[in-house]
């Protein structure tokens, strides 16, 4: 009989109880701090039918590409959900007697075909917390700081650049960019980070887009002053679009700069967010050092998407904002954090041919909320303290007859050395 290659689908990971500790960590963290800030938990299915996923309101052409599909026995057309946005706009749509403002977080799996890179798979994790019903900036300022405040806890240095895509988009109708090619030019910008200017610049030029079109958007890549909102005002006649990304953005800086946060937080207005579905503020999270080049979190404001799945076209007023899992769990890897990472356990007991009494010791300081470790491999005791200092437990009790005679254990502290004796609870 021949033996099966076991391996993993290419694009999934599994991750080892040192590695899942870690995840778990960061999960409770952000968890944490989504509780702290009022938001209420939601959980939407994985499985959906393929038109609510491909919808116009979704996650655009590129995303629907990586987009994995199947049918049911009664041959309906399903597919795995790419994101947590999208099922969340549904459960609005689907549920009008939800009060507003809404504020829930979702944390599950998604699933994208795509390109794999450090930190992106094709199964990953997002931890997710979307706003409706605020149609302030406001919205956008809470969910910013709520993510500075859940780096803070993971001791993780970050910051967020943030720009308007009503800015970026009428700033490129005034540059005469045909409105069937704005949604492609805004993905071709989206790459400048990554790829450099002439690459995007040649990119422009490739799609066929008129000469002064491309010249005017590679002035406005290189101007010393594209950073400086005078810059935009002077388009701001052209386009109506303009003068309100800038007026949206002037109030955002005002809640960033009150909460004195303007030092994480960066005007970029490069930023374009691929997506289709933004239709206002967008953000993106960077590590500050730069130590992983992909955004660890990203998001920005998408008012079309319920009204649009409910056939009205009506704007309703979201937010949202992603944390991916797994590579706040690769940057935190590549910072050497999970080496830093201590034992999940308090005590361990190692029992000498007294398994009755080491369980009974255990299951008492289970019931006092502590988490225990019983040694059940008969290790020696030198095996045995070997591995407590390896997997740093820094409490150890070991129970042998001498400790079952005198109805007394000691509780030794592997850092200080001190023991302390406890006496047995029946």
């Amino acid at each position: 009989m021949k033996k099966m290659d076991y391996q993993n689908v290419k694009g999934t990971q599994d991750y080892l109880p040192v590695a899942e500790e870690v995840r778990r960590k960061i999960r409770r963290n952000l968890e944490d701090v989504f509780i702290q800030y009022g938001c209420q938990p939601l959980e939407t299915p994985i499985l959906n039918y393929e038109e609510l996923l491909a919808s116009k309101y979704g996650g655009g052409a590129e995303i629907l590409e990586e987009m994995y599909t199947l049918s049911d026995r009664g041959n309906r057309d399903l597919a795995l959900r790419y994101d947590l946005t999208i099922p969340f706009a549904k459960v609005v749509a689907m549920n009008p007697t939800i009060k507003m403002p809404f504020k829930r977080y979702e944390i599950g799996k998604v699933f994208r075909d795509g390109p794999i890179k450090t930190g992106r798979l094709r199964e990953f994790t997002q931890c997710d917390v979307d706003i409706v019903g605020v149609q302030t900036q406001v919205a956008e300022a809470e969910l910013m700081i709520m993510a500075l405040d859940a780096f803070d806890r993971l001791n993780m240095d970050v910051t967020i650049q943030y720009n308007n895509r009503k800015l970026l988009t009428g700033v490129l109708q005034a540059f005469k960019t045909p409105f069937n090619q704005i949604n492609r030019v805004v993905l071709i910008l989206d790459k400048l980070e990554k790829v450099g200017l002439e690459a995007v610049v040649s990119e422009l030029a490739a799609q066929g887009l008129p000469t002064e079109t491309v010249q005017s958007i590679k002035g406005f890549l290189t101007n010393e002053n594209n950073t400086d909102y005078s810059y935009f005002e002077k388009f701001a006649e052209l386009n109506p679009l303009i003068q309100s990304g800038i007026d949206e953005l002037k109030e955002l800086e005002t809640y960033l700069d009150y909460l004195k946060v303007t030092s994480k937080c960066i005007f970029n207005p490069f930023l374009a967010r691929g997506l289709e579905i933004y239709t206002g503020t967008i953000y993106e999270i960077f590590m500050t050092d730069k130590t992983l080049k992909s955004s660890i979190g990203s998001g920005g404001r998408y008012d079309n998407a319920i009204g649009g799945l409910l056939g009205t076209n009506e704007k309703v007023s979201t937010v949202g904002i992603s944390f991916g899992l797994d590579v706040i769990y690769t940057a935190l890897l590549q910072a050497d954090e999970i080496k830093k990472n201590a034992s999940s356990v308090d005590y361990y007991v190692i029992p000498l041919n007294a398994w009755k009494e080491s369980l009974l010791v255990a299951r008492d300081l289970r019931n006092k909320g502590f988490k225990v470790e019983v040694e059940m491999g008969n290790k020696k005791i030198g095996k045995a303290l070997d591995k407590a200092n390896r997997d740093k437990i820094r409490k150890v009790i070991i129970i042998g007859e001498a400790e079952v005679q005198r109805n007394q254990y000691k509780v030794k502290d592997m850092i200080t050395g001190e023991e302390k004796a406890e006496a047995f609870t029946y």
